[in-house]
């Protein structure tokens, strides 16, 4: 294949690389390894350096050596399964090479008697003597031996010197593609081209070297990379035209004499900033970001008010059917009674879901509350002209795209998040999307006080939690697992639920994972309904439900979770104007890192804060205690550690928008970067 300038030869299959076949291939698939640029990434850890000869006395056991010896006896056992051996000298010492699956004839022949030999392996000693079990190198000629070898972390099935010699075919066979990048840009890193960044990237001597310019232009392709989708989805969303919404003043004004608060300036500012989409001739595509309890909800169902009266149709999914109900109750206090609304669950009976489905055909309805099930083909909105997704977090950018064209052109799409990310996390995982931040809190709502206890003082928690009970105040108590585990040493739900009955009877409820879909949510009413005081969870309750007799949560071996998990479920509480607690328990033995999480959390009640520390203590990748979907996975690029790389391609994108430069320049860059199937959709 001719490659010299043609970056499709690094897209092809792995067995264009000579000496790779099917079982080689089919090994590489599983780690995920499909063609010849995959490969590429897969980083060097460390390095074998064989270019130190040593004399047999020299030797240390366990390591890898080369040495010159002379063969001057064979060993070939007629037993079977036993090793063949072949006894060296040099003028120190004696060595045993040992081959386990090696034919007498192919042994003589690279170990011919008296004959000076050049080997390198791993040193073992076995009956007072040392031994080379299956050399990696043997030679006559030891400038054959490759003297340094790179160390990746292989698969089974595939040598370290099998799997040099394919990443160093492959680095002889790079081709030359002409640069996307400008002068100006890869000033920055030294002038660095992409070709020779590649190779340093693999040259032993640069293994760990993030801080390097080659190490930093290959870092900053693939955020660039991932901005560019980004952009041209941005773009493509942006030209679509449609008709704009008229709106009512004095509508909103009353709605807003509804609440028992005031708006706060973020709040504000997000409203104003919807309501300039929302009037716009383009389509909005839209993220507003908020922490816990900041009243995303409130905006959100103001600006669908704009919308109905604009006389368009607006669609609110949650990921629950609870909260899709409490959205439901509160549009009932805040909308006059001339707008129709619908509720859509699991729950909705067959009769009343035709009623409804009908409804929502002629326009009757004005704004419909449910879950996912809102969006299936059975359902025909009359004019749907607002989509509002609450808590979609793990969408993906494929995801979000479909979910702007189902809704047609004349239709806006608001996602709302209670995720608070760094702002090198928004751009990477957002950036299709305009954002609006909420970071205030409502005036009127305190801050929950974070405690922490030993595990060893539950007497404590049990007298605190009597005396909020006494108060007519609900708990809820957090277990990470359901069940008793001999590998972790963690109370179950179970079990816990088993305790506090004892001590509370009548006032305790259960709910986990296994349970059904029917009975969680009937748990979950009944909680609402102050029907019994505590409940006992696994983090099921993380997101999406909003209890305000809510006071209290306990959070078992709280060292277990991640910060932005732990503040979420802290988020739980204080929805209300009473002054709530969170008590983290946790064990003696806590680690350095778990006693950071711990002190974080105690000191903040920002999520914005507290999610820039949990990526500087975890990583990006796992920030929520699970890998999100929507989420760009990063070979090189890191947010925390790269923060400036985002902020010059956050620079660049705008430079290109501006001077409206042709994407096919860096067609390259995005065909091997980004290998997903929304790039045919853009270039």
């Amino acid at each position: 294949m001719k490659n010299n300038n043609n970056y499709e030869y690094l897209l092809s299959k792995l067995t264009n690389i000579k000496g790779v076949g099917k079982k080689t291939t089919e090994i590489l698939k599983k780690k995920g390894i499909v063609n010849i640029f995959d490969l590429l990434w897969r980083l060097p850890k460390s390095h074998t350096d064989r270019s130190v000869k040593s004399k047999i006395n020299e030797l240390q056991i366990g390591k890898i050596s080369t040495i010159t010896i002379k063969p001057i006896k064979y060993s070939f056992p007629r037993i079977r399964n036993l090793p063949n051996k072949v006894t060296c000298q040099d003028e120190t010492g004696f060595i045993d090479c040992i081959f386990f699956n090696s034919y007498e004839g192919y042994i003589k022949k690279i170990l011919p008697l008296n004959i000076d030999i050049t080997i390198s392996g791993k040193i073992g000693f076995y009956k007072n003597k040392y031994q080379i079990t299956n050399p990696t190198y043997v030679s006559k000629d030891e400038s054959l031996i490759e003297k340094i070898h790179n160390k990746y972390k292989l698969t089974e099935g595939i040598s370290e010197k099998y799997y040099n010699k394919i990443i160093n075919q492959i680095l002889s066979n790079l081709p030359s593609i002409p640069e996307w990048h400008n002068i100006k840009i890869l000033k920055k890193f030294n002038n660095e081209k992409w070709k020779e960044s590649i190779i340093k990237l693999h040259n032993p001597e640069n293994i760990g070297n993030f801080q390097s310019h080659f190490y930093r232009r290959l870092a900053f392709d693939e955020i660039l990379a991932s901005l560019l989708i980004s952009s041209e989805i941005r773009k493509k969303i942006k030209k679509i035209k449609k008709k704009k919404k008229v709106f009512n003043s004095d509508e909103l004004n009353i709605v807003q004499s509804k609440l028992n608060f005031n708006l706060t300036d973020d709040q504000k500012k997000s409203l104003e900033e919807i309501n300039y989409d929302l009037k716009s001739k383009n389509k909005m595509f839209r993220l507003l970001q908020g922490d816990v309890g900041s009243g995303k909800t409130i905006v959100s169902l103001i600006s669908a008010l704009n919308v109905i009266k604009s006389g368009y149709q607006v669609a609110l999914m949650a990921p629950t059917e609870i909260l899709a109900k409490q959205h439901y109750n509160l549009a009932e206090k805040l909308f006059s009674k001339s707008i129709e609304i619908g509720l859509l669950t699991g729950k909705t009976e067959n009769k009343e879901k035709k009623i409804i489905h009908e409804k929502i055909k002629k326009n009757q309805i004005k704004i419909i509350f449910g879950t996912h099930a809102l969006f299936q083909k059975k359902i025909n909105f009359y004019n749907l002209g607002y989509i509002i997704i609450d808590e979609q977090h793990k969408f993906g950018v494929k995801q979000r795209k479909n979910l702007s064209d189902k809704g047609g052109k004349n239709c806006d799409v608001l996602l709302m998040s209670a995720t608070p990310i760094p702002r090198t996390l928004i751009m990477s995982i957002y950036g299709d999307m305009d954002i609006s931040i909420i970071r205030e809190k409502p005036k009127n709502r305190k801050a929950v006080i974070t405690y922490s206890k030993l595990d060893s003082k539950i007497n404590d928690v049990i007298k605190f939690v009597k005396k909020e009970i006494n108060d007519g105040n609900q708990i809820f108590w957090v277990c990470p697992l359901i069940d008793d585990s001999k590998k972790i040493d963690h109370e179950s739900a179970i079990q816990k639920y088993n305790y506090l009955k004892n001590i509370f009877p009548n006032s305790v409820g259960i709910l986990h994972g296994n349970v059904d879909k029917n009975k969680k949510d009937e748990i979950l009413n009944n909680f609402l309904k102050k029907k019994f005081s505590i409940l006992v969870s696994t983090t099921i309750i993380e997101v999406g439900i909003d209890f305000p007799n809510a006071n209290v949560i306990v959070i078992e071996n709280a060292n277990k979770f991640g910060l932005s998990q732990l503040h979420q479920l802290r988020g739980r509480v204080g929805r209300g104007n009473k002054q709530a607690s969170c008590i983290l328990m946790f064990k003696s033995n806590l680690s350095e890192n778990a006693r950071k999480r711990i002190n974080i959390l105690k000191n903040s009640n920002d999520g914005f804060v507290i999610s820039e520390e949990d990526m500087k203590l975890r990583g990006f990748g796992d920030l929520l205690g699970f890998k999100q979907s929507g989420l760009k996975s990063f070979k090189l690029a890191d947010p925390v550690h790269n923060s400036d790389l985002f902020e010059l391609g956050e620079k660049e994108i705008l430079r290109i928008e501006k001077e409206e430069s042709d994407i096919k320049r860096y067609k390259p860059l995005l065909k091997l970067y980004d290998q997903a199937d929304i790039i045919n959709d853009i270039i």
